[in-house]
């Protein structure tokens, strides 16, 4: 019966909100990124977006580990990619104002595309050597304007099972070339609420928890410290995990 409840609620309340408050959200980015700061209009109404999205689905959240974080250093922050929610823990509850590492192809979806070009999100186009170049340097330019972090998902893709698959490097190539410390997210929650195999359907009411681990400061630069930075994110990220996700599954979408 609880469970009948909450999708009427859903489609009644909380769909209509959600799509009101993105159109309300991608117009404020444009008006905001044109007229003013854009590292603050690309931040904060997407901020606020992501929390009224989560408290409008009723969802709890709990984040640990906000004392890891320094609040005047950028960061690159990697993250398990379990689920749709994980945008909304991260981008409502991470409390650092930072750029979304994303797929260009992200670019095409109505309002929220917009929005990301207009606040200057980082667009990962691999099509040439000449383009990922352009992408280093374009975020260089936006952290060294903005002062301001990155964050990446470096499985690259969503998890079919809850757990996670391998991470790419190209998030840990970044920090290097950068020299920044990489900051481990681990979520959890985010995969009972709406798993990629369900996309569109009704969410499931479920707990959502952000684990912020201590960062991890590069020791050198190149390919080892590269390397070294990755495999330490990973087993942060996985120590945190609930029990029945703990432990590798391939991902055959990576």
């Amino acid at each position: 019966m609880i469970r009948i409840l909450y999708r009427i609620y859903q489609v009644v309340v909380a769909l209509p909100v959600t799509v009101i408050a993105t159109i309300v959200t991608a117009i404020e980015v444009g008006i905001g990124t044109t007229v003013g700061n854009p590292h603050f209009w690309g931040y904060y109404p997407g901020r606020w977006w992501a929390k009224v999205i989560t408290r409008v689905f009723l969802l709890p959240v709990k984040v640990e580990g906000r004392e890891n974080l320094e609040p005047n250093q950028s960061y690159v922050f990697v993250a398990n990619h379990q689920g749709a929610f994980d945008i909304f823990l991260v981008y409502g509850y991470l409390g650092m104002n930072f750029k979304w590492m994303m797929k260009y192809q992200l670019g095409n979806i109505p309002f929220v595309g917009y929005a990301c070009r207009k606040s200057h999100q980082i667009f990962v186009d691999r099509r040439g050597v000449g383009a990922v170049r352009r992408m280093y340097e374009n975020t260089r330019r936006i952290l060294d304007e903005g002062n301001c972090s990155v964050m990446v998902f470096p499985e690259g893709a969503r998890t079919f099972t809850g757990h996670m698959g391998r991470f790419n490097k190209g998030a840990f190539t970044l920090a290097d070339e950068l020299q920044l410390p990489v900051v481990p997210l681990t979520i959890n929650g985010a995969f009972d609420v709406m798993p990629r195999t369900r996309d569109c359907h009704f969410v499931t009411w479920h707990p959502l928890r952000l684990t912020i681990h201590q960062p991890v400061y590069p020791v050198g630069k190149g390919p080892e410290n590269v390397q070294a930075t990755l495999n330490q994110s990973y087993d942060s990220v996985m120590s945190a995990l609930e029990p029945e996700y703990q432990g590798f599954v391939e991902n055959p979408d990576q």
